[in-house]
């Protein structure tokens, strides 16, 4: 049951010290750490060093985006199973991964919960709680029509399954990736837990509309043109019984 943890980073030194520690600290000891930098400009790099000895490989140089740069960490990944943890994403707790397999030895996929953050660490709950997106209790490749129901940052998924991302989709090919994934999965898992802690602001909320664009193409090609159409009124209908619920709340 071995893992490869793979961490993309570029001028990410305010959030990649966290993300190495919380890899480097888990319980469970079969894994395989991987950094890949884009060349930073920044301390990111001098931060990564005081961990090299922890550290299994850290590659920097140029590379053509994050689904490229995390191409090349799937290439290198040596182990059984893959886990994006990127710079600003941490694993929940020491103990996340070590539960987690203990709970089915196997499985083609795991998946769980996360507990987002504000930009500034405040916690806003987790994924189910703080977005429309309520988590499945059964995932399979259907869940995901109206949108990734699972944080890329909490799904593991057996490598040989894994395919490399469509950089054709160079704003939401996480989506495309999970989905192939689920299609070919046998038996995926539920951690019921929370696998991961995901801070804001990442690449796609920095790029929505072009993300969202990108993700209506993903979803077309997977479930359908008019079915896609059809369950994006959905989405904005969810969006907008999500958010009065919000208001009532407060």
């Amino acid at each position: 049951m071995s893992i490869s943890i793979i961490t993309i980073t570029y001028n990410a030194e305010k959030f990649v010290e966290r993300t190495i520690q919380s890899v480097i600290s888990q319980t469970y000891s079969d894994i395989e750490y991987l950094i890949i930098d884009g060349n930073s400009k920044d301390n990111t790099l001098k931060i990564v060093e005081k961990y090299k000895d922890k550290i299994s490989q850290i590659i920097s140089e140029k590379d053509k985006g994050i689904y490229d740069a995390m191409n090349k960490g799937l290439r290198l990944a040596k182990n059984k199973y893959v886990l994006f943890m990127n710079a600003g994403d941490e694993i929940y707790a020491k103990d996340t991964l070590e539960k987690l397999f203990e709970k089915q030895k196997n499985a083609d996929i795991y998946y769980g919960e996360t507990l987002f953050l504000d930009i500034e660490r405040n916690e806003l709950g987790i994924r189910s709680e703080a977005t429309p997106l309520l988590l499945p209790q059964k995932l399979t490749w259907k869940s995901l029509q109206m949108g990734l129901m699972v944080c890329h940052q909490a799904i593991i998924v057996k490598k040989e399954i894994a395919d490399e991302y469509d950089l054709n989709h160079p704003f939401s090919a996480d989506i495309d990736w999970v989905i192939k994934a689920l299609k070919k999965a046998k038996t995926i898992v539920n951690a019921e837990n929370i696998i991961a802690i995901y801070l804001q602001g990442g690449f796609s909320r920095k790029h929505l509309w072009r993300s969202l664009k990108d993700r209506f193409l993903i979803l077309s090609k997977h479930y359908g043109f008019f079915i896609t159409c059809f369950n994006h009124l959905r989405i904005i209908v969810r969006a907008i019984l999500f958010i009065i619920k919000k208001r009532k709340t407060y």
